[in-house]
């Protein structure tokens, strides 16, 4: 339900937009951008599906291995006293919630093409004790929002553009990344935690997310204090490489150990890849030629004039609303939010700027929640997301606060 108001709504507002722009700025040429649009958008979507074939077979297929070899149940068997309170109508040790960890450490660790097979393989596996097939379950639900917050540990490619850009401290957003990113999270799973009835002042769960925190914190006072702006981009570099190689490592040698056939159970799981790639096409051509609607119509701006009058009004500062556009295409589109935080640090503002600063810690905080809920749900052919969608923008919202009084505290 969710998904077909905000389908309609971003066609009927872009319309409208349209509609506006031709009686009263006269501008003949917005439906040739809008339809333009929607043709480039199509093609993309069918081409980013395509992309994703060959890392998705690759990892599905190191994870059947992993499968075979028992590293998934026992990585369940860790993290099965946290999920179990935290998933309560998974059954106990049940494989989803090794799949689950998997793309929890995947996008933690930054490495984006590891996480989406990961996750991927994650909801088939809890679509497998869905009892609606066409209905998102409660841990569909859960692990799809905490997935969309985008828990980041090193955001490795905003700090690569900073430097490119030319910013004398590339490394400054790291902090305000990390914390931004961790309230999105934290927001994302009280909110559906409350909507679920999951007490999450349960013993475990505290430990859990307490040991979490002071991690972080741990992390953050040790790259701040001991580490070179050079030091952190290459231990980011090395260690996100290192997991990938270990994990293709571990998952091989646990296989030899209990004389599994390696290369069968690779490719039996690998042909996975190209029938989910092929099964998500519908559902991202859907989504994303809306957004393109919404995008090229012209809504994004009159939405951004009415945040910049709004605060203006009620005597705020409003030194953050020039980097704002990248905090609002995030949930959108990824490469829209990145190509406008490039634009922003390379142009007039400049990396090291507060707009330049505020733009890139938005573009760490939260992840791109309509691709993530077209490509996780069609991969099951899941029709109705229930509260998934409002979930995930509030978990965004929160980000967006966060990542603005954080800029504010270390930059303004």
């Amino acid at each position: 339900m969710a998904l077909n108001i905000i389908w309609i709504s971003f066609f009927v507002l872009g319309f409208i937009a349209a509609l506006i722009k031709l009686t009263f700025f006269g501008n003949t040429e917005i439906f040739k951008t809008i339809v333009d649009g929607i043709f480039a958008t199509a093609n993309t979507s069918v081409e980013v599906a395509i992309g994703l074939i060959g890392v998705m077979s690759l990892f599905l297929g190191i994870m059947n291995v992993g499968e075979r070899a028992g590293a998934i149940g026992f990585l369940a068997r860790i993290v099965g006293p946290f999920f179990a309170r935290l998933f309560p109508d998974l059954p106990k040790n049940h494989p989803a919630m090794g799949h689950m960890m998997m793309n929890f450490s995947a996008n933690l660790l930054g490495l984006d093409n590891a996480a989406t097979p990961f996750g991927l393989k994650a909801m088939q596996s809890l679509q497998d004790v869905n009892p609606d097939k066409e209905t998102a379950s409660n841990p569909q639900i859960m692990f799809m929002v905490l997935h969309a917050s985008g828990l980041t540990l090193i955001p490795v490619s905003i700090i690569a553009q900073r430097i490119i850009a030319g910013s004398k401290d590339p490394t400054s957003i790291f902090i305000p990344c990390m914390i931004a990113t961790f309230v999105a999270t934290v927001v994302a799973m009280m909110v559906v935690a409350i909507k679920q009835r999951i007490n999450l002042f349960q013993p475990v769960i505290m430990l859990w997310i307490g040991g979490i925190t002071l991690l972080l914190a741990l992390m953050i006072f040790y790259f701040k204090n001991y580490m070179t702006k050079e030091g952190v981009g290459h231990f980011s570099r090395i260690f996100s490489n290192g997991i990938i190689l270990l994990i293709f490592f571990v998952f091989i040698l646990g296989a030899l150990r209990k004389k599994i056939d390696v290369f069968g159970s690779f490719i039996e799981g690998a042909k996975q890849g190209f029938e989910i790639a092929v099964k998500i096409i519908p559902y991202l051509v859907a989504m994303l030629v809306a957004i393109s609607v919404f995008r090229t119509s012209g809504v994004f701006d009159y939405v951004l004039q009415g945040i910049s009058w709004f605060f203006a009004a009620l005597g705020f500062n409003t030194d953050f609303v020039p980097a704002l556009p990248v905090a609002l295409m995030k949930p959108l589109s990824g490469s829209g939010a990145r190509g406008m935080m490039i634009e922003i640090i390379q142009g007039p503002h400049g990396p090291d700027s507060f707009v330049g600063q505020l733009a890139c810690i938005f573009n760490g905080t939260a992840d791109t929640t309509f691709y993530i809920v077209a490509l996780y749900f069609g991969s099951v052919g899941i029709k109705r997301t229930r509260y998934a969608v409002p979930a995930a923008l509030l978990a965004d919202l929160a980000g967006i606060i966060a990542s603005i009084m954080l800029a504010y505290f270390f930059f303004h």
